[in-house]
């Protein structure tokens, strides 16, 4: 099970350069989709039945989500690849917090913006997304 954040994100780049091996990726974050994880987690098994774990990464072609697996922390199957033109803008409502930070982010098909929950060890990560995804250039390092 991956659990450094490192190895992460090299499985999650490993698995983009399988389905696309042109592409780089720029940032990777791991996201928790749906309600707070805090109620969740007090509901225990069945709150996390409303939970969806991503990993979303802003490449150089696109910004994509890989389901995560909840037992090894792997990347699985690409739920959306969306087009660095239709990316642009889909990011609201951002809230940094202590341990976990929110964002929501309206995906293809779906009706209104999802919550993504981030924990505070990808904070900087999401910081970095949100300004991408917000139009905001990055400063070169």
């Amino acid at each position: 099970m991956a659990i450094k954040k490192a190895t992460i994100q090299q499985q999650v780049a490993a698995a983009l350069a399988e389905a696309n091996p042109t592409d780089r990726p720029i940032v990777t974050i791991q996201a928790v989709a749906g309600p707070s994880v805090w109620l969740m987690s007090m509901l225990g098994l069945i709150g996390q039945a409303f939970l969806t774990y991503y990993f979303v990464t802003v490449t150089e072609q696109a910004v994509v989500l890989h389901k995560a697996s909840r037992m090894s922390n792997r990347p699985q199957e690409i739920v959306f690849a969306i087009p660095p033109a239709q990316a642009v803008g889909t990011v609201t409502d951002v809230n940094r917090n202590a341990l976990w930070s929110s964002f929501r982010m309206m995906l293809p098909g779906h009706v209104k913006p999802t919550r993504m929950n981030v924990h505070r060890i990808w904070r900087d990560e999401m910081d970095q997304v949100v300004s991408l995804l917000n139009g905001q250039p990055q400063p070169a390092v």
